[in-house]
């Protein structure tokens, strides 16, 4: 088994697959991971994402399915953790747990995690030669950062990243030349992907996809191999997905039978809701072990569409298959266009999802066979001749005060959509605003789109995400720490007046944002191409 050396992770919200490529059948297959995966019907092995900390001190951990069959998920503890993904990289409101005397992070949850499942594949398979992580398209740097710094310590020689929407349009093996748009929608997020699928003959001289980490083996080092490309031509995506569902359903039977929303209330929620993606009523049974009463919860397809509604689930959905095709058609490509629709992720299968595509598309171009496996067997292939062609999801932009709002608001210098790595350089000239100016600072972000935000908090023991209406764009900060905002320090010092610094921005291959820095009364180069924001 250590001749398979190429493996993808799709660490998702509600569940994690891990794929390998079998190069005897030169195919992808999805690994079943015991005791921490299982496999149920016709569904390949799932790892659900879930993990209890038995001793934090000296990092004990339970994942997966081991947590549901030692029954450590229905209990009130705040030593359980589900939905971790959806807290990495954003600002958490409420507080996180001290366990053991350590205060533990999300960032570290997720960590645990997957190192847990690594080693275990390690034992299981030998040494990891090759490995893909996927990630939602709607990820801000501080995700990928994260990621990448989890990557450092694995014992694993290249590591590379790719979005899931992308994997997934690869992973469903359509055929060439095909405009395919993915529907990614699983427990955390939905993500939409248009993708455009190409082959031609060209010589590879460099590893593909966005790299994480990377050693002495090239896995594309074959200077004639027949290479595909996938090109990104739009993408939408938001925080919204099954636990959303899950809350909102224990919301309803909590208001219908009093019932305290906890962890086996939400549980018996998701139950609900994926059986009712293949049957016209559910039902499953509350018993309260304190006062040894037990209540029967029945949900049929009719209400829990009225459910979906009232929380305006369908609206937010028109949003982002609005943003979608807005794109598409800023390229001339209307929505009878489009090839196929591809479903991934378990919150895909709910039939009133799928009655609402048919609003946008017929019935043959929606494809939902393979709802668990296409991301991960889709990474694979950036290892098989596969390139991706992309575009940058958010801009970026620079801080500044408002005079007319009078707060801080955000000047866009590399827009959203921009091609990488960039042909030429986005300029910016700035001036001193105080007499004998020292230096000059800026602190720049990551400007996401127009759209709700998420809060990520304890309620109890509970962690809870929560939808948040706002009409300002979300913005991640990403040097707005000591150091590293100085771009500039000033000899002489500056004076108001006048221009005096010019700034080359530009994005490179592996979407680090870099910056040349020109003192215009020295004429002296100050930086040049310096890194200002790295991902790994």
């Amino acid at each position: 088994m250590g001749q398979l050396s190429s493996y993808a992770i799709d660490f998702g919200t509600s569940n994690t697959v891990i794929t390998r490529w079998n190069a005897v059948t030169q195919s992808p297959e999805t690994l079943a991971l015991p005791p921490w995966s299982l496999q149920m019907g016709d569904n390949p092995p799932l790892i659900p994402s879930l993990l209890y900390v038995e001793n934090a001190s000296t990092e004990q951990v339970v994942v997966g399915q081991l947590v549901r069959d030692r029954g450590l998920d229905v209990t009130q503890d705040s030593r359980f953790f589900r939905n971790f993904k959806r807290g990495i990289g954003t600002p958490v409101q409420g507080f996180v747990p001290e366990l053991d005397e350590r205060t533990v992070s999300f960032e570290q949850v997720g960590q645990w995690f997957l190192n847990t499942l690594i080693s275990t594949l390690q034992e299981t398979e030998g040494a990891l030669e090759s490995l893909v992580f996927t990630v939602p398209v709607d990820s801000f740097e501080a995700y990928r950062n994260w990621l990448g710094q989890a990557c450092q310590s694995l014992q694993v020689n290249q590591i590379r990243m790719l979005d899931e929407p992308t994997a997934a349009a690869l992973g469903y093996g359509l055929a060439d030349r095909e405009l395919l748009l993915v529907m990614d929608f699983g427990g955390g997020t939905l993500d939409f992907s248009l993708v455009q699928r190409d082959v031609t003959q060209q010589s590879v001289a460099q590893p593909q996809g966005f790299i994480l980490k990377w050693g002495r083996k090239n896995m594309a080092e074959n200077s004639a191999q027949r290479v595909q490309t996938a090109r990104v031509l739009a993408k939408a995506g938001q925080n919204l997905g099954g636990i959303d569902i899950d809350r909102w359903l224990a919301d309803y039977f909590a208001q219908q039978q009093e019932l305290t929303i906890s962890a086996l209330t939400l549980r018996l929620a998701e139950r609900l809701k994926i059986q009712l993606s293949s049957a016209a009523k559910a039902t499953e049974v509350y018993f309260n072990d304190e006062t040894f009463e037990s209540y029967e919860l029945q949900l049929d397809q009719e209400t829990f569409k009225t459910i979906l509604t009232e929380n305006q689930f369908f609206e937010r959905l028109d949003q982002s298959m609005t943003a979608v095709l807005r794109q598409a058609r800023q390229q001339g490509i209307e929505a009878s266009d489009i090839d196929a629709v591809l479903l991934v992720g378990g919150t895909a299968q709910i039939p009133a999802v799928q009655t609402w595509l048919h609003q946008y598309f017929g019935t043959d171009k929606i494809k939902s066979e393979r709802p668990f496996e296409a991301i991960a067997q889709g990474a694979l292939q950036l290892n098989q001749g596969i390139e991706i062609k992309d575009f940058l999801y958010h801009g970026y932009g620079v801080r500044y005060w408002n005079r007319r709002t009078k707060r801080h608001d955000w000047h866009p210098i590399i827009r959203a959509g921009q091609a990488y790595p960039m042909d030429y350089p986005i300029e910016l000239v700035l001036g001193a605003s105080v007499d004998n100016q020292p230096s000059i600072e800026l602190i720049i972000g990551e400007l996401g789109e127009e759209s709700t935000s998420t809060e990520v908090y304890f309620d109890g023991d509970q962690l809870i995400t929560k939808s948040v209406g706002t009409t300002q764009s979300a913005v991640q900060p990403l040097n707005d720490r000591d150091g590293a905002r100085r771009l500039a320090i000033l000899t002489p010092p500056g004076s108001p007046g006048s221009d005096r610094i010019k700034l080359l921005f530009k994005v490179d291959g592996d979407r680090y944002l870099r910056v040349t820095v020109e003192d215009l009364l020295t004429e002296a180069t100050l930086q040049d191409n310096q890194i200002v924001v790295q991902l790994s």
